[in-house]
């Protein structure tokens, strides 16, 4: 089940590193013309990600044109598409529609909810979603494209929409589907000869990876990926006084609805239970088997309107004596209320997504109530018996006997207001990478501070004459991606998310606009605003009112190490303010502290400032600073260690020249190989290292950064200034270098990176990590040094090709090829 942790565990310390990309997409709220978030999400002419090669269209007419049908080559009808985790024993046989029924149809009379019957997969969250997709029409139509026909223009290609991650992909399949018997194993419709459902769900299975990995879910997972909505997540013991509201809002507004009841034994249908494959197969053809004999005894006048039978799963969930199931989802599909003995009842319609097992008490179908409602209130309410699945049951019992609710918005508006508000929202994408950005919650001090920061801006309070409060309303919303589709390699959903901190005047002076806020900000400025748990669901979402200022959002896994990649939505409340800052103008805006513009670009497209420069500037604004009233005692303080440096200077200096003069030869100049040689027999009397010395690779790169005249070799002078450099960036090391192991925290290269002048972008930071930490996520000495050494030669040409300053260069080809000779 999805476990959750109290955000105010992970307060206990204090304690973010930035994403590796940013995509900051501001998109007008409803009622704002084709720019609001509803249009968008039910835009026919949004941009839609294809398949790898050609498109639906393309690929419908080659078939047409060659009068053959079509066949998957990526989602192929074999075992590979169905289980990961083990083989089957028994082999199903992959058909077509037409050669399991005579007169297949794509949607008979209009898709609809009761065309939805489970089968032994364990996906009834994903069915459940799909009942509640069925009651808004329009969104159905942009998931399920209706120009689709087993009659006209028939190629066995079929296609359906899904919103992942920002975008929405179109997802190509055949229509082969898995049989046994010539049943169909898993999702079926209420007729036998209707197939919608059967060929979205494999469509979600395609983009999954396989069948088996839809075991197991969230509802508003799926109600995400049908709408590209923002979903909010009550546990109904816990629930606001007006929930009853808030679900009367949210249906009116054409949200999405589901609820479930977990079970005693900690298992809720969002979690998914180890399994046998073998057995629940074996469970599985014994059903069939019984439904086929049944089904052989009945008469039905014709073939094709037979009924699909449906296999109800008892795998995990258990049926209660009341007729609900623990460890299930349903659907919500009705919120109103009716008079009964002169009183207001309050009742809520849920549907089984099993296609039957239904709520047996008050205001179950064949319940008492019924008998004193009015045959014109009984239409209204869409009242009928039949085991459907489908039923009602008052709000009462239903508080009683669910444990959660999930609703996905289409628009963020509020579910507690009366009218519709617009909002501007702003979708960021980042990753959390072992070493550098995945630092864990606050409960880890020394590595929270690496998790990616974003800036919030709050520009402007809500335009709302009854609250005398000045805040802004938002929404963050975080959801960890692909996980689903990784189950296959180990993947599990992690436990995440989020803290917000305000940011002071004050506090922008200390730590700078746009830099990444250390760890010390964390250790002493609490959280303004915070998730309320830690839980492993695929996205945590929070509504928050704060006060107009800066803020940090800080997203994080619990645990540290974690690595993935992530999105973070952040809704927020707009008000115009055209004749001040034109249509355009947002109460909300949000980025990451350092733009990744051009990777070899340098922060805020300023000249580059290398370390040897930065080194010397410092030591004569040192020597300056020094004079004051004492000047003439510190004057001779320093003339004595300036002495003794010379001193030290000098004899190294001398053993420099002989061991450069015995390796160099007549030319003296050293190649990279001889170089090592010199370095390692320096570096030896440097105890306090601990180093094995310095790769051959490392030397090249050295060879590369002070090679002017291309000859792969470097003379005394130029070795000099390389060593230079090298003690500069050993000091670095040191300084970081805390428990004197001769490694410094993959973590810390960040600070490092900083100290020696260089600024770079997310990307870097991670491909730092990834190439030079070992498996404890540590850094020695010649690795450190080879990527300082890298990072010089990169700025260096970055700095030649930048002629007038400005930060951005424009290379053709053989300029790229010459960059790439530097390293």
């Amino acid at each position: 089940m999805p476990t959750a942790i109290n955000a105010a565990v992970a307060q206990q310390t204090a304690a973010g590193s930035l994403p590796s990309a940013t995509v900051n997409t501001p998109v007008e709220g409803p009622g704002g013309g084709t720019g609001g978030i509803y249009s968008a999400i039910i835009s026919r002419n949004q941009h839609i990600i294809r398949v790898k090669e050609k498109t639906y269209e393309e690929l419908h007419k080659k078939c047409l044109e060659e009068n053959i049908l079509y066949e998957d080559p990526d989602f192929p009808p074999n075992e590979t598409s169905l289980f990961y985790s083990q083989k089957i024993p028994i082999k199903f046989e992959w058909k077509r529609p037409r050669e399991i029924c005579e007169n297949p149809r794509f949607i008979i009379g209009g898709a609809n909810r009761t065309d939805i019957c489970q089968g032994e997969l364990g996906d009834c969250w994903f069915l459940a979603a799909i009942a509640c997709l069925t009651l808004n029409k329009k969104l159905l139509c942009r998931v399920i494209p209706h120009d689709q026909s087993f009659i006209h223009n028939y190629a066995g290609i079929f296609h359906f929409q899904f919103w992942r991650y920002g975008d929405w992909v179109d997802v190509v399949i055949d229509d082969c589907l898995p049989t046994y018997n010539n049943q169909l194993v898993f999702t079926k419709s209420s007729q036998r000869n209707e197939f919608w459902s059967a060929l979205l769900e494999k469509a979600y299975a395609k983009l999954h990876g396989s069948y088996e990995a839809l075991k197991g879910g969230n509802t508003t997972e799926a109600m995400e990926d049908f709408t590209g909505g923002v979903t909010e997540f009550y546990e109904i013991r816990d629930a606001p006084k007006d929930i009853y509201k808030i679900m009367k809002h949210a249906i009116d507004r054409g949200s999405l609805m589901a609820s479930s009841i977990e079970d005693n034994l900690g298992f809720s249908y969002g979690s998914v239970p180890r399994s046998d494959i073998g057995e629940m197969i074996a469970r599985m053809v014994k059903n069939l088997e019984n439904a086929q004999m049944a089904q052989s005894t009945a008469d039905y006048p014709g073939t094709d309107e037979r009924p699909a039978w449906t296999i109800v799963p008892m795998q995990y969930e258990t049926r209660m004596a009341c007729g609900l199931v623990k460890g299930h989802a349903y659907s919500v599909t009705a919120v109103e209320e009716t008079t009964f003995k002169g009183k207001k009842i309050r009742l809520i319609r849920l549907r089984n997504p099993w296609g039957q097992v239904e709520w047996n008490g008050a205001w179950s179908d064949k319940s008492e109530e019924w008998n004193l409602i009015n045959e014109s209130e009984k239409t209204r309410l869409q009242h009928k018996i039949a085991e459907d699945g489908e039923f009602w049951i008052c709000f009462e019992d239903f508080m009683r006997h669910f444990t959660k609710l999930e609703i996905c918005n289409l628009t963020p508006d509020t579910l507690e207001a009366d009218k519709l508000q617009t909002w501007t929202v702003s979708v960021n994408e980042g990753r959390w990478v072992r070493g550098c950005s995945a630092g864990g919650c606050r409960n880890y001090p020394d590595t929270f501070w690496t998790n990616p920061q974003y800036r919030l801006r709050l520009l402007e309070e809500d335009d709302d004459p009854e609250d005398e409060e000045v805040v802004c309303s938002f929404l963050v919303a975080l959801m960890q991606k692909n996980r689903r589709k990784e189950r296959k390699l180990g993947a599990n959903l992690y436990t995440i998310g989020f803290a917000i901190y305000e940011i002071d005047s004050f506090l922008l002076q200390m730590h700078g606009d746009k830099h990444h806020l250390q760890k010390d900000f964390f250790l002493y400025n609490a959280s303004k605003a915070r998730s309320k748990t830690y839980i492993n669901m695929r996205e945590i979402s929070e509504r928050f009112r704060l006060p107009p200022n800066e803020y940090v959002i800080i997203p994080s896994t619990y645990e540290p190490h974690q690595e993935g990649e992530f999105i973070l939505r952040v809704f927020s409340e707009k008000r115009s303010l055209s004749e001040a800052g034109g249509p355009n103008m947002t109460s909300c805006v949000i980025s990451t502290f350092i733009p990744p513009c051009l990777l070899l670009s340098s922060l805020f497209f300023q000249p580059i400032i290398f370390v040897s420069d930065i080194a010397n500037s410092n030591k004569e604004l040192t020597a300056d600073e020094d004079s004051g009233k004492d000047g003439e005692k510190n004057s001779i303080d320093e003339k004595k260690r300036a002495s003794g440096k010379a001193r030290e200077a000098s004899e190294e200096e001398k053993q420099f020249r002989n061991i450069f003069s015995r390796l160099a030869g007549e030319d003296m100049e050293i190649n990279a190989e001889e170089l090592r040689n010199v370095l390692n027999n320096v570096v030896k009397k440097h105890k306090d290292l601990k180093t094995e010395g310095f790769e051959l690779e490392s030397c090249r790169s050295m060879i590369a950064l002070m090679d002017t005249d291309g000859s792969g070799k470097i003379n005394f002078d130029e070795f000099r200034h390389l060593w230079d450099k090298i003690k500069s960036w050993q000091k670095i090391f040191k300084r970081y270098d805390t428990d004197h192991s001769g490694t410094i925290n993959s973590y810390e290269m960040r600070n490092a990176v900083n100290d020696a002048g260089f600024r770079l972008n997310n990307q870097l930071y991670d491909i730092i990590t990834m190439r030079y930490a070992d498996k404890n996520m540590n850094i020695d000495f010649d690795s450190f040094i080879c990527c300082f050494v890298r990072l010089d030669a990169m700025f260096r040409a970055f700095h030649a090709f930048d002629k007038d300053g400005d930060g951005i260069i424009k290379l053709n080809v053989l300029e790229v090829n010459s960059l790439i000779s530097v390293f």
